[in-house]
């Protein structure tokens, strides 16, 4: 994934303090990480480890990536 920011670097959990958003977009996929109590997975590695195809990855990169792009203006 190629998500802007880094924020694919960082832990879902520090992700999803700063940006409540991405996990509903997450959450639309049926990856449940908002209520994960360990939290230390990165973003792209939650991501990929739901082995969602293509598609979906690609879907929630781009819609991560609008949002981003809607914050910092």
């Amino acid at each position: 994934m190629n998500l802007k920011q880094n924020i694919g670097e960082q832990a879902i959990q520090d992700v999803l303090n700063d940006h409540p958003h991405i996990g509903e977009i997450l959450q639309q996929h049926d990856i449940g990480c908002v209520g994960c109590g360990v939290g230390i997975c990165l973003l792209q590695d939650v991501v990929s480890i739901h082995a969602l195809g293509n598609d979906a990855e690609k879907e929630i990169e781009t819609r991560i990536n609008t949002y981003l792009e809607s914050t910092h203006r």
